[in-house]
């Protein structure tokens, strides 16, 4: 509607100039003045209803699938995780939907108006004049021809904008989590460096890319101006044979505005939907992506009335984009009531073969059986409900205490908080369940967040509990006390204790001796002690770093 208002004005203006002000007829000219004040006025109503709809539109849009992708990405096991890497996420996840969500409203706003103000104002043209009309037609195979070579330069050079924004994402990353390692080692001088080499690299493609489609618009005031001196050229000789009148011309260079313009809008439609179709690719990428292992809800409840509740049979591992085993023939079994503590150098693969009991990863060779049944054939669900993991780096979300917790059982009362906090010994600076929490824990110590990490997972009763190098960073005293409490709790089936120090493990009932991916040893601490040579040397080593 927008458009037949736009494309009626020129006649109305053509009818005020031969009629009203040729022939000095002021009734003329009121009229088709209102006329087109009217047109006008409805034509702003059309923008302005299309305008709020396509907003409304788009912002839909770009909420429901922004939400798919993150839906998509929490779905995703390691493997998709390692293959993709966070940052290509975040820029996928923001970037990329943006994009997306600009193309609809282009879509909605402008697809249907520019086409029809470009062909209407060739048919208006036709209508005055078919002389004039083949002049207007001339005009769309230029443009059209101007408009190809400039975009098949620019769409590669979008590419390239895009993965680099992806490594400046990257190295932004690493510096914000890394800096107080940047600072401690006093290379903030060299960190600068790298991100203005990625800042300067981003910024010359952008500008490549920002260069050819600056030509748009002085190209296209160019061919403006030629066909409009050609318009005047051509109208001259049809007026003085009396083909067109006065106002006919003032309406053919209205008519030639609208259709340039409306091509110009058409270029800036293209560079969008190029953009789009390079961010539409991107985020169905993601989207299209079958996880290797999918995540499914809990089919069965694991009851562990076996003897054995855990059992390695020979498995063997290696990540998907390499061909070297992380870990080599791994044997073992572990009864149900026992500690097991896994130790050995950084590197030999503990924390790998705890990731695949959770079904993290799938072993290459062997079978995992969890209470008799092998993980392959158990939902991610079964294998959650029943295990509670505590990663080396200990994750506190922004918030309060109390909604950390409820993260690990979100049925949580007040009682069962304050218990779990008691079990992994955090009463001594929790006194509040909305103690605020800042993002990554920055408002407590490092002791402090692998405490809360811990009831965390307690806070759900898990029948086995993995605690991945999470007791470092606390003195021996609560070390001692919290482990204490563990072999106390009594629906704790099997808890699993990876540690650098032996006086962590060394009570465990069984313990397994890892080096170079490899089992080099398993047994109690006594035995390894005994016939261990490789365990006696982490102890003898770690005897002396005490003294």
């Amino acid at each position: 509607m927008e458009a037949i208002f736009e494309l009626t004005l020129p006649l109305f203006m053509a009818y005020l100039i031969d009629s009203g002000i040729r022939e000095k007829n002021m009734s003329v000219v009121y009229s088709a003045t209102l006329y087109m004040l009217g047109l006008s006025v409805l034509g702003l109503a059309c923008v302005l209803i299309c305008q709020y709809y396509a907003s409304v539109a788009s912002q839909g849009f770009g909420t429901e699938l922004r939400l798919a992708v993150v839906k998509k990405i929490t779905q995703f096991s390691h493997t998709e995780i390692d293959e993709f890497g966070p940052d290509t996420f975040l820029t996928r996840t923001i970037n990329d939907v943006n994009q997306l969500q600009l193309a609809l409203a282009m879509l909605i706003r402008l697809v249907i108006r520019a086409p029809f103000l470009s062909i209407g104002s060739i048919v208006m043209a036709f209508t005055i004049n078919p002389s004039m009309g083949f002049i207007f037609l001339l005009t769309v195979p230029i443009f059209s021809f101007i408009l190809y070579l400039l975009m098949s330069k620019t769409v590669p050079k979008y590419k390239q904008v895009l993965t680099t924004i992806d490594e400046l994402n990257t190295v932004t990353s690493e510096q914000l989590t890394g800096v107080k390692v940047i600072r401690a080692f006093g290379n903030e001088s060299l960190m600068e460096e790298k991100s203005n080499r990625v800042s300067e690299r981003l910024a010359d493609r952008y500008l490549d890319m920002t260069k050819l489609s600056a030509l748009m618009s002085p190209l296209t005031l160019f061919i403006t101006n030629i066909i409009i001196a050609l318009i005047l050229w051509v109208g001259d000789i049809n007026v003085s044979i009396g083909n067109l009148q006065t106002g006919d011309i003032v309406a053919l260079i209205n008519y030639m505005l609208q259709l340039l313009a409306a091509l110009i809008v058409v270029a800036n439609l293209v560079t969008i939907f190029v953009r789009a179709f390079s961010a539409k690719n991107r985020v169905e990428e993601l989207l299209n992506t079958t996880p290797s292992i999918p995540t499914h809800k809990a089919n069965q409840l694991l009851t562990f009335q076996a003897d054995i509740t855990l059992a390695f049979d020979q498995v063997s591992f290696h990540y998907p984009d390499t061909t070297q085993n992380v870990l080599q023939n791994i044997h073992f079994d572990l009864k149900k009531g026992q500690q097991l503590g896994i130790v050995g150098p950084t590197g030999s693969g503990k924390t790998t073969l705890v990731e695949l009991i959770q079904k993290f990863y799938l072993p290459s060779t062997g079978n995992i059986l969890l209470d008799n049944q092998n993980i392959l054939d158990l939902t991610t669900g079964d294998i959650k409900q029943s295990i509670r993991y505590v990663s080396q780096k200990s994750v506190i979300f922004s918030g309060t205490i109390k909604s950390n917790l409820t993260m690990g059982f979100p049925n949580a009362t007040e009682e069962e908080c304050w218990t779990a906090l008691k079990w992994a010994d955090c009463l001594e600076f929790v006194d509040d369940l909305n103690m605020p929490t800042a993002e990554n824990g920055t408002n407590f110590s490092g002791g402090q967040r692998q405490r809360l990490a811990i009831a965390r997972a307690l806070i759900s009763r898990p029948a086995i509990l993995i605690l991945d190098d999470s007791l470092s960073a606390l003195d021996y005293k609560t070390d001692l006390t919290i482990r204490q409490t563990l072999a106390s709790l009594t629906f704790i089936k099997n808890s699993i204790i990876i540690s650098q120090r032996i006086s962590s493990v060394k009570e465990s009932d069984h313990l397994l001796v890892l080096n170079q991916g490899t089992l080099v040893a398993q047994g109690t601490h006594a035995e390894l002690m005994d016939e261990s040579p490789f365990y006696q040397q982490i102890v003898a080593s770690q005897s002396k770093e005490e003294e």
